[in-house]
């Protein structure tokens, strides 16, 4: 199962990207999904890098396998997920 979050439209709001972020790897693992797809966009880099602190806080890095930075489209970010 893959699920795919896209933060176009709220991409200068940052306590909703928190939220959507943490809801989506909450879902991801709840659902025992394999990928998930987030898209900050190509623009500046800042959301990425927001999203890629956001996945490398202790507690969120525990739930998730590995991190893909899209090598095709910057503005790409697969969060793999293993799941026992």
């Amino acid at each position: 199962m893959k699920l795919k979050l896209d933060l176009h439209e709220i991409y200068n709001r940052g306590h909703d990207i928190d939220r959507a972020l943490r809801g989506i790897i909450d879902e991801a693992v709840a659902k025992k999904a394999t990928l998930v797809e987030i898209i900050p966009g190509k623009g500046s880099g800042a959301l990425k890098k927001k999203v890629l602190r956001f996945l490398d806080q202790k507690d969120v890095k525990q739930l998730y396998h590995r991190v893909e930075k899209d090598s095709k489209n910057f503005g790409r970010v697969f969060v793999h997920f293993r799941h026992k």
